[in-house]
């Protein structure tokens, strides 16, 4: 099962813009820092992670200002070109 949920704010939002489907696209940068336990050891983690919101849940994504926190939820698929891995992004809380 390919699904991710993710605790993050929202770093970066590009300008709305169109699929050749005629859907509603959001690119994103999403940052987590978190503390974790690995190996009886706690370790800071933080990243940013690229992430794309398609359709209806772009109105939700696009109405939260930068620097806002929420639980991201949705899968992970290869980049353009297979180059890197995205997040999509197909619900929010």
């Amino acid at each position: 099962m390919n699904r991710l949920v993710l605790s993050a704010t929202l770093a970066e939002r590009s300008a709305m813009r169109y699929t050749p489907a005629g859907l509603t696209a959001l690119d994103l940068v999403l940052r987590h820092e978190s503390e974790v336990s690995e190996d009886g050891t706690l370790r800071k983690v933080s990243m940013d992670i690229k992430a794309v919101a398609l359709g209806s849940i772009t109105r939700q994504v696009g109405a939260m200002a930068l620097g806002s926190a929420a639980s991201f939820a949705g899968f992970l698929a290869s980049g353009r070109n297979g180059r890197g891995v995205i997040f999509h992004v197909t619900a929010l809380d």
